[in-house]
């Protein structure tokens, strides 16, 4: 915050604020072929480079980071003002409580508990589909991400499907490496999601039109449900705990999904 010199800055509640879409410099570009009045490059992008480099270490322990920082990571390689202002917001965001991170109790139930979520075609260049995901051991954050997808799908339920093959696949491992660490984990993982279509798909065991082109990620997802590594449930709006990891939210809201993952501020003792 020195090096920023933000150390007298007012802290911010969020990361990132609401609806918020960043552009790049090329779309900015074909935005000016049409009278668009195009934002300026950055004259020194390797500020920007470094302060996004370090809020990329912090995300390995601040999940509430990992939405806001996977969208600046994808303008490292020609940042404009905007991106390091939004960057700069982050840093803000941190100031409030610096203290915040994932706290693992002594005493652990040895239950995991899987979130995913996706905000569908979000990206304004690409329509790209945002998707996270997080893996709770007990009431303990172990995993989560925040990505965009690599293809653009034609219905949400396809890019819901790319989601939970992707969350599907990171409980495989863990599961994998809590039974080499000699740590029992009870089967079968609860993989919640509000897509309700994409559950009775993966309910049922019949193929039929709707699947023949999300046949990878639903046999994936379908086969790991058949063998009792994870099971599909609904879960309500409010509960969606992923939502932290696919937009900006507001205060509020922000706040809520925090307390329910249970991250907490490290430096305020336990009441």
């Amino acid at each position: 915050m020195k090096d920023l010199g933000l150390s007298g800055a007012n802290p911010v509640g969020t990361p990132l604020e609401m609806n918020q879409k960043l552009t790049s410099v090329y779309y900015d570009t074909w935005l000016h072929n049409h009278n668009v009045i195009a934002d300026e490059k950055l004259k020194d992008p390797s500020i920007y480079q470094g302060l996004v480099g370090r809020l990329l270490y912090l995300t390995m322990t601040r999940p509430d980071l990992a939405f806001a920082v996977q969208v600046l990571s994808q303008f490292m390689h020609c940042p404009k003002d905007p991106h390091l202002e939004y960057a700069l917001r982050v840093v803000k965001y941190t100031m409030a409580e610096p203290g915040l991170g994932v706290l693992m109790p002594a005493e652990s139930i040895s239950k995991l508990t899987a979130y995913c979520d996706l905000d569908w075609g979000a990206c304004v260049e690409t329509k790209r589909s945002v998707t996270g995901y997080l893996v709770k051991f007990g009431g303990s954050l172990i995993s989560w991400k925040s990505n965009k997808q690599e293809n653009v799908f034609r219905s949400s339920v396809e890019a819901e499907f790319r989601s939970m093959a992707s969350c599907t696949a990171e409980i495989t491992w863990l599961v994998g490496m809590f039974k080499e660490l000699g740590i029992h984990v009870d089967l079968p993982v609860q993989l919640m999601c509000d897509n309700k279509p994409s559950i009775e798909i993966t309910a049922n065991p019949i193929s039929h039109e709707r699947t023949k082109h999300i046949d990878i990620n639903y046999h994936f997802v379908r086969e790991r449900i058949i063998h009792g590594l994870i099971k599909t449930e609904h879960v309500s709006t409010k509960e969606k705990l992923a939502h932290l990891l696919i937009k900006g939210l507001g205060k509020a809201q922000h706040d809520y999904l925090l307390r329910n993952l249970g991250v907490k501020n490290l430096f305020q003792p336990s009441a």
